[in-house]
C-alpha cells in the first residue's frame, strides 16, 4: 500500500491518505467546519486534523483488503445556508474518486459538519453507508434518499455543540425511510471526541470496516 502525498492544486480534490495499486472500495473521510463561512479552511485546520486519527484507524482496520483512504477537502469552511457548500463538495469527491478508482463501493465517515455533509451525499449509489461521529442533524434535514442505506450515528449525549437529541430523531426519521440506521450514544467526548479518542477511533474503524464487508 503506497502512502501518497497530499496535494493542494485543485480547489475540490481528494487527499489520499492510503491507496492501493487497484482499489477494491474506499472510505471517505469528511471533517467538521462551521455554520456559516464563505472563506477556504485555514491552512492550518485543527478540524482536518481531528479526523487524521480516523484515517490512520481506518486503514489499520481494512489493511489487506485494497481499500483506498482518502480525505474530502472542502472549498469553504462552512455549510453557509441553502448552498450547503460540504455537501456540494462530498459530491463532487465521489465523481472524483469515480475517476481514479473505478465504481467500488464507498463508506462515508463524518465529523460534525462533515457528518451532515457524509449523510447528505450517502444517496450516491457508490455510496454504501456513513459512519457519521456528533453530527450535525437540523430537525429538517432530509431523509428520502437513506433507503437501503446503513447509517451509524455516533453522539455522546453532554454535547454542547451538536444535538444527539436531533441524531437520535434523524436516526428514526431515516429508518422510517427505509434506511438501516442506528444511534450509538458513546459515552465520553463531548464534541471534539478527544476525552476517550481511542474508542471513538476503534469504534469508527471497526463500523466503516463492517460497513464494507457486507454485499
Amino acid at each position: 500500500m503506497n502512502l501518497c502525498p497530499t496535494r493542494r492544486a485543485d480547489p475540490t480534490a481528494l487527499v489520499v491518505r492510503s491507496a492501493p495499486a487497484v482499489p477494491t472500495a474506499a472510505v471517505l473521510l469528511l471533517h467538521g467546519g462551521r455554520a456559516e463561512g464563505p472563506e477556504p479552511p485555514p491552512a492550518l485546520n485543527l478540524p482536518a486534523l481531528r479526523m487524521r486519527p480516523f484515517a490512520g484507524a481506518v486503514a489499520r482496520a481494512v489493511r489487506g483488503r485494497g481499500v483506498l483512504v482518502a480525505e474530502v477537502r472542502y472549498r469553504h469552511r462552512g455549510w453557509n445556508g441553502d448552498r450547503a457548500d460540504a455537501a456540494r463538495d462530498a459530491e463532487a469527491a465521489l465523481a472524483r474518486l469515480r475517476e481514479q478508482a473505478g465504481p467500488v463501493p464507498v463508506v462515508l465517515v463524518g465529523h460534525s459538519m462533515g457528518g451532515r455533509a457524509a449523510l447528505r451525499a450517502a444517496g450516491d449509489p457508490a455510496v454504501r453507508g456513513v459512519v457519521a461521529l456528533a453530527p450535525w442533524c437540523p430537525a429538517d434535514e432530509p431523509v428520502e434518499h437513506l433507503g437501503g442505506r446503513r447509517l451509524y450515528l455516533l453522539h455522546d449525549e453532554t454535547d454542547r455543540v451538536t444535538s444527539a437529541r436531533q441524531s437520535w430523531e434523524f436516526v428514526r426519521r431515516a429508518k422510517a425511510a427505509g434506511a438501516d440506521a442506528a444511534g450509538i450514544p458513546m459515552p465520553t467526548g463531548g464534541h471534539a471526541m478527544l476525552r476517550g479518542a481511542d474508542l471513538w477511533h476503534r469504534r469508527a474503524a471497526e463500523l466503516t470496516a463492517a460497513l464494507l464487508s457486507h454485499g
